[in-house]
């Protein structure tokens, strides 16, 4: 159906091309003098005829790349955010409108090159540019609008400048807090305040992942469009998705580093080099790791656990025992209970940037002695 339209289209345009500049062409070779296709309309007639079978011809070997070039045009349009096609047509409408103005005077020229092409070719410039500049800088001006709509909210009562109402900022998720699954749980408890926001990019980037042909890697996009399902069902009134993109930014860390910038955000994570880029930045950051080291609990020397040795250790009749939180517990002397449930004693407790580490020894020992 699309290519009998593009070839319809053809065959007005060419019947109209031809119509217009035949005329101009036999009489500027003006060799049909004094026969009847000198007549104005003799000409115009089968100027009409022969461009409309020119381009109909044409049309056998342009339809497929024009039709090709439509459809490429319809999925970009379809795929784009609507805020991107929104600020993009406010920008190329000013563009246009700017071009209009400028073109006034230019066309008064009698110089058919001034007055004719130069304001073809400043339309098309200053669209150009009117439309990628609302484009791009589309995130800047959403920016603008939510400080806007913040300045107006009935929530933010301020008496005086020490009275003043403070919102909770938002929290942007990053990919790999969202894959580990613990975000969840600390929104269903209400721990985290504020709206809780999820890039449009950080949702591409989950599908890709759960599209992979990896298992492992399908497997994890997977367990994160899960988990998007369930922050959604269980905390509606939290979730908000942003739409807009960096497209001058290739990675997606360092999207969500500007997205905080440009939001007043905090990123949440679990990516240890994602946590040092935003300390860098200056980008408050909540580490995911960080909170459930916090909360484990505390062991103090000389208490006393009740353990199940699992392996070996690294030295000498050592085992190894784990907590229901995962923190390991070196056993010294604990090889012959590999497999047992035990009691043992607390003797020092280490701290380390990978976690923390509880040295201990059976209790039986202990009474031996």
């Amino acid at each position: 159906m699309l290519k009998r339209i593009v070839q319809l289209f053809m065959i007005i345009a060419g019947g109209t091309v031809g119509y217009i500049y035949f005329p101009v062409l036999v009489k500027i070779i003006d060799f049909t003098s004094d026969t009847w296709i000198d007549n104005p309309y003799g000409a115009s007639y089968i100027g009409l005829a022969l461009g409309a079978i020119i381009f109909y011809l044409l049309s056998f070997w342009l339809v497929d790349y024009i039709v090709k070039f439509i459809q490429y045009l319809e999925r970009t349009l379809l795929g784009a955010p609507l805020t991107n096609l929104f600020f993009g047509g406010i920008g190329l409408i000013i563009g246009l409108t700017i071009a209009f103005f400028i073109n006034q005077p230019i066309i008064d020229f009698q110089i058919m090159f001034v007055s004719q092409i130069i304001p073809i070719f400043i339309m098309g410039l200053l669209g150009y540019l009117g439309f990628q500049v609302g484009f791009k800088r589309r995130d800047e001006f959403l920016n603008i609008l939510t400080l806007v709509k913040k300045d107006k909210d009935p929530k933010v009562v301020t008496e005086d400048k020490y009275n003043e109402i403070i919102l909770p900022k938002s929290k942007i998720l990053d990919t790999s807090v969202i894959i580990d699954g613990r975000i969840a749980d600390i929104c269903q408890t209400h721990f985290l305040e504020g709206s809780i926001i999820i890039p449009h990019f950080v949702l591409n980037e989950l599908q890709h992942i759960a599209d992979s042909s990896d298992a492992l890697k399908r497997n994890r996009g997977r367990r994160g469009l899960d988990i998007l399902n369930r922050l959604q069902k269980e905390t509606p009134e939290k979730i908000e998705m942003y739409e807009g993109n960096f497209d001058d930014i290739q990675e997606v860390d360092s999207k969500l580093v500007r997205l905080a910038k440009e939001t007043d955000g905090i990123v949440v994570t679990n990516d240890f080099n994602l946590n040092k880029v935003c300390e860098f930045q200056n980008v408050p950051v909540l580490n995911i790791n960080d909170l459930a080291n916090a909360v484990k609990p505390v062991v103090l020397p000389g208490e006393q656990l009740s353990v199940q040795v699992i392996k070996d250790g690294k030295e000498l009749d050592q085992g190894v025992a784990y907590l229901d939180d995962g923190t390991m517990i070196v056993v010294e002397e604990g090889r012959n209970y590999i497999g047992d449930t035990i009691e043992v004693l607390i003797t020092s407790v280490l701290q380390t940037s990978a976690g923390r580490m509880i040295f201990a020894k059976p209790k039986a020992l202990e009474k031996a002695q």
